[in-house]
């Protein structure tokens, strides 16, 4: 195996291990640290949800040697896919430093109760949360912030595997 091809694998691992680390994170802060997520925030997880499948594939095709094509296509699909949620980072964090409005219809993410007994007692409890407002923050930057920073680094992680791996291609 040539250094390219594992230097594109690599690149893939650290997306795969990044990825899976943050949205980990994201889910430790809210079952663990008690973080509710906002509407947006929820919306921040879709692309792990996605890309990091996506990538696992591709990983899968780059260590068979299988560069062209399809792997290639795969590995543009996780860097758009990553940056769209870099993108929604960005778009939360600037909303919540006040340079641009949230969305109107941002109110929290728990869930529904199921009965109507439980309904008042939910709202005793329900806090709703807010995508404006930053609920924890670490030098400077909020969750959302920080999901900016990890969504844009695998977006150039996936971009790294697709130019090292059509190197190793030929």
């Amino acid at each position: 195996m040539d250094s390219a091809r594992k230097s594109a694998m690599a690149a893939l691992l650290l997306v795969l291990a990044g990825g899976l680390a943050a949205i980990l994170g994201a889910w430790g802060f809210q079952l663990i640290g008690g973080y509710a997520p906002c509407k947006l925030c929820l919306e921040q997880r879709v692309p792990y949800y996605i890309g990091l499948p996506v990538a696992l594939v591709a990983l899968a095709l780059v260590a068979r040697g299988r560069v062209r094509g399809l792997t290639a296509l795969l590995l543009v699909v996780v860097a758009a896919i990553f940056a769209y949620g870099a993108g929604l980072g960005v778009y939360q964090a600037g909303a919540e430093w006040d340079f641009w409005a949230g969305p109107s219809d941002c109110g929290g993410g728990a869930a529904i109760p199921g009965s109507a007994a439980n309904m008042l007692n939910a709202l005793k409890s329900t806090r709703v949360v807010s995508c404006t407002e930053a609920s924890w923050r670490m030098f400077g930057l909020s969750f959302a912030g920080w999901n900016a920073v990890v969504s844009a680094g695998l977006a150039v992680l996936a971009l790294f595997a697709l130019v090292r791996g059509r190197r190793a291609a030929g």
